[in-house]
């Protein structure tokens, strides 16, 4: 057995697939639309769907908006500086909302970025 993926529900397609490609490096390995169902999956990763886990981003075509709920807690992202990562995010137009240092208690270094939908996703420095 293997982890496959995870998937968000977005709101806006072209922005999440920008945001995700463009601020985080993702490469967009496959989309495709289902007039049928009226959604679009979009999967995106670091790698081929074989060998990685990636991430699968749905719209759902006549849905504006979601309730992220208090359950879901975020996604997380491996990078060698994560004070560096920060700014070249900033930079790029992301929304840190907690930018990188020490995680209570603990020397490990992380941050916290916001996707277009609320999504967080959190730097972790050296993984």
């Amino acid at each position: 057995m293997r982890l496959l993926h995870t998937m968000l529900r977005v709101t806006d397609m072209e922005k999440s697939i920008d945001f995700y490609t463009n601020i985080f490096g993702m490469e967009l390995l496959r989309k495709k639309e289902f007039p049928e169902g009226k959604f679009t999956l979009a999967f995106l990763g670091y790698g081929s769907e074989e060998k990685n886990t990636v991430l699968e981003l749905t719209h759902n075509w006549e849905t504006d908006s979601y309730d992220l709920g208090n359950a879901y807690g975020h996604i997380a992202i491996g990078v060698e500086d994560a004070y560096k990562a920060c700014d070249e995010i900033s930079a790029k137009g992301g929304d840190v909302v907690r930018p990188a240092g020490p995680m209570k208690g603990t020397t490990t270094v992380i941050a916290f970025v916001k996707d277009p939908d609320g999504y967080m996703i959190e730097l972790i420095e050296g993984k």
